[in-house]
């Protein structure tokens, strides 16, 4: 037929099923690690499930974690920082504080499964009102706030405009100043004002599955990022676009905000520890965690040799020992310092 002889037909389409059983196999096993995927997170979920609120017209996704009888500490609002979500400092703190504490873990606005609300969301100012308003409709009171990178400067706006919610503060490799050099290329072109949306839309999410493992290696960087990281936080939902180009634009805004902002850094008045890295290349300790520690009064500074921007995973044990001794424990945080440098004393970038 057609003047090919049938035995090269027959292995001209025995290629071709090859290539086809190959292509479904291929396909079945994205589908079978999706489904497992998706089906943990459910899993986690029904344990304690994510609740969407409206805090004003707008709705904040969060994980409520009650106390149970072996409270012993009071309850603890988590800020994540930037390009990831709530699952963040759900890795970093649920299975070491659950039941000890009530625990709110808060998608901020734009992020996760929350809504961005109105432009005034760019800035931490409006994020804080939010978060002090589903505060007040999760219940808590007045709460130590746990943030890291970005989320330092929410919980600095927090304990600026909501100081009745505040019982202490722990900033983890916190964001809180102004600098000169600039955002990243990416965070320009995903903010431009035409352009963004066709960025955000047709090259992130591609080019960011790509380089997705390399820049989380990058932020945790001389440490190393545990196994399964990215999917454990749902790492990837950053990669859509308007949570991207959202992301982008609050970057962007940080430093101008920081410059009014920081001056009132001076009327904190809350038990405050800040941990630092010095080994972090994504936000300079120089300029914010040392700078911080000498604006509010009484803050007490560590700085964590060969520690890296990921505090609050590397040093998640440091971390809650400070919120120990927020809370009025006794507790030895020069122990538990050199326990994370001893941890950490061989880690090398890659």
């Amino acid at each position: 037929m057609n003047g090919v002889p049938e035995h090269k037909r027959s292995v001209a389409v025995t290629g071709r099923q090859v290539r086809a059983r190959r292509s479904s196999i291929f396909l079945m096993s994205l589908l079978i690690c999706w489904s497992m995927s998706f089906g943990q997170a459910v899993a986690r979920d029904r344990e304690a499930p994510p609740v969407r609120i409206d805090v004003g017209g707008y709705y904040l996704n969060s994980i409520l974690i009650e106390a149970d009888r072996r409270k012993d500490l009071p309850p603890i609002v988590f800020i994540h920082g930037a390009s990831t979500s709530l699952y963040d400092p759900v890795l970093s703190f649920r299975k070491k504080l659950e039941g000890r504490a009530t625990l709110l873990f808060v998608d901020r606005p734009g992020h996760g499964r929350s809504d961005p609300g109105g432009p005034e969301n760019i800035l931490p100012d409006g994020q804080a009102d939010a978060i002090a308003t589903l505060m007040e409709k999760r219940g808590i009171g007045r709460a130590i706030i746990v943030g890291h990178s970005f989320g330092g400067a929410i919980a600095a706006a927090l304990a600026i405009r909501h100081p009745d919610k505040i019982r202490g503060l722990v900033f983890l490799s916190p964001a809180v100043y102004s600098w000169s050099s600039g955002v990243a290329w990416y965070y320009d072109a995903a903010r431009a004002p035409v352009t963004g949306a066709l960025f955000t839309t047709f090259v992130v999410p591609p080019l960011g599955l790509l380089a997705i493992n390399r820049a989380t290696k990058a932020v945790f960087s001389p440490n190393s990022p545990p196994p399964g990281y990215v999917k454990d936080t749902k790492a990837v939902q950053a990669l859509r676009p308007a949570a991207f180009r959202h992301n982008a634009r609050e970057i962007a805004a940080l430093s101008d905000w920081a410059k009014l902002a920081s001056k009132h850094y001076r009327h904190i008045r809350v038990p405050t520890i800040i941990i630092t890295g010095d080994a972090d290349k994504i936000v300079s300790p120089d300029i914010h965690a040392r700078h911080l520690a000498r604006d509010i009064p009484g803050a007490r500074l560590i700085v964590v040799h060969n520690l890296g921007h990921k505090s609050d995973y590397v040093a998640g044990d440091l971390a809650i020992a400070a919120i120990k001794r927020i809370a009025g424990r006794k507790v030895d945080l020069f122990a538990a310092v050199r326990r994370v440098e001893k941890k950490i004393a061989n880690d090398r970038s890659n």
